[in-house]
């Protein structure tokens, strides 16, 4: 597909003169974006069905964890091997490839006739995952003209709101009328692939222009592979703090709120659209002051910053709740765009791979976390899970070992 016949020609010469002159390319970070809210809103369509799931198999607490564990492994383990592969051979049009797997385990899990298949299905709507992330970062990363901060959250924002919309469409659609009508969604992975063939046939014209061209100079931080190698495995830490403490909400808020305050199935997802549009916001309020005061800061105050709130959210009344979760969204979210880009300043060669560890690393989290706190509370009881996970944000005092970054000295090579 020619994205110039869906594009006007001035928009198109107007986007390609700002790549060649390194200016933010701020068309292809709101494409990007909106591809990212279609990605992550068919991913978020699994958490959201788990109440209607656990009704139409009869499934325990750790089966709903398994779920989420099969979804998030299928997308974690790939996504570092997508991004060092693409590192060496970009593919412009990957975008679309991954939508078509989605797609297909969207179809599956409309019609999926045993809980065997539902796991089928999750796992193809995550290596669809596993596909769009890296590539798509990288566009993120080579769009920013230098704000990398605030184009990582532009575009993870997207995501974010794709998130955020999943539960109030799946209770708006789906519940009332069965699981058949996730096929609705489909809608979706059809716009998306329009978006995709724009944003493919601009990093395919950036790449052309590179051919035969001196490699830009690439910013190397003088810092010992020792430090290098143990700031990742410290921001890998709290990416586990952080992803841990978010499946807690993702997978078992609903369940949650509906035993312990005796809330419909259909307010339940509101509160747990409270949370992920706090998410999608913090996102942007973080990646923006990440440029302006520094990363490390922004990564330390988001983690430590929002434990005195998840220590309060079991002993409060249902408006407390509401606005707690919001408050546990805005702050957690703040970290991740900081903690991706910091890491790809640590490695600048290897942007598609960090990117895939990262993001594969955070669904592991999630992945792990489901299974874990869903045979924990079959175990005791779902609201045990929230005493317990109030502490994770604690690790984040180890954000004091990070390098500040704006200290640091870099030096240029090819």
């Amino acid at each position: 597909m020619n994205s110039k016949l869906l594009y006007p020609k001035s928009l198109v010469r107007k986007i390609n003169e700002q790549t060649l002159n390194h200016k933010t390319v701020y068309p292809i970070l709101l494409a990007i974006s909106f591809g990212h809210l279609c990605n992550d809103l068919l991913q978020a369509i699994v958490p959201a069905v788990y109440p209607m799931l656990k009704t139409n198999y009869n499934l325990s607490f750790a089966q709903i964890g398994i779920i989420t564990f099969c979804f998030q492994i299928s997308s974690s383990l790939l996504q570092p091997l997508v991004g060092t592969y693409t590192d060496k051979h970009p593919k412009p049009y990957s975008q679309m490839i991954g939508m078509i797997c989605s797609m297909l385990g969207v179809i599956l899990l409309s019609y999926a006739p045993s809980y065997a298949m539902v796991l089928c299905a999750v796992i193809l709507i995550g290596i669809g995952s596993s596909i769009f992330h890296p590539e798509s970062s990288r566009v993120s990363y080579v769009a920013s003209g230098g704000k990398r901060s605030l184009a990582q959250s532009i575009f993870q924002i997207g995501g974010n709101t794709g998130t955020a919309l999943a539960p109030l469409l799946v209770a708006w659609i789906v519940l009332p009328k069965g699981q058949q009508h996730l096929l609705w969604f489909v809608v979706v992975s059809i716009i998306a692939q329009f978006v995709y063939a724009f944003i493919g046939g601009w990093y395919k014209d950036v790449l052309k222009n590179q051919v035969g061209k001196a490699k830009k100079a690439i910013r190397i931080p003088e810092l010992s592979k020792l430090r290098v190698w143990t700031s990742i495995f410290v921001l890998l830490l709290l990416i586990f703090s952080k992803y841990f403490y978010v499946a807690s909400i993702s997978s078992y808020f609903q369940f949650y709120t509906m035993e312990k305050f005796g809330i419909s199935e259909v307010q339940a997802q509101v509160y747990l659209f409270y949370f992920l549009l706090a998410v999608a916001a913090g996102t942007l309020i973080g990646g923006f002051f990440g440029d302006k005061v520094g990363r490390k800061y922004i990564i330390w105050f988001s983690l430590l910053g929002v434990a005195p709130f998840t220590l309060m959210l079991p002993y409060a009344s249902l408006e407390w709740t509401g606005i707690l979760i919001v408050i546990i969204g805005l702050i957690l979210s703040s970290a991740f765009p900081s903690i991706l880009v910091y890491a790809q300043e640590l490695l600048p060669r290897k942007i598609g791979m960090v990117s895939g560890l990262f993001y594969g690393f955070a669904f592991g989290m999630g992945g792990l976390g489901s299974a874990v706190l869903g045979w924990w509370a079959d175990r005791t009881s779902i609201e045990n899970i929230y005493v317990i996970c109030a502490y994770l944000p604690l690790i984040g005092i180890i954000a004091a070992f990070l390098p500040n970054m704006k200290k640091v000295k870099f030096r240029e090579e090819e």
